[in-house]
């Protein structure tokens, strides 16, 4: 089983871009993402979690 990391690590942070998930899906539930020609869909459910699809 996998699970979301819930604290952060300010290892992790000092090195890794941060970018807030309302801001990227620009007010609306659902943003597309682009990776090596691949399109992904990132949405914010209704109990703000985050599901990331392929």
């Amino acid at each position: 089983m996998i699970r979301a990391q819930t604290k952060s690590d300010p290892a992790l942070v000092a090195e890794a871009p941060c970018h807030d998930a309302r801001a990227l899906t620009n007010g609306a539930n659902t943003a597309l993402i682009v990776l090596d020609g691949q399109i992904y869909t990132l949405r914010i459910t209704r109990a703000g979690k985050l599901i990331l699809t392929k």
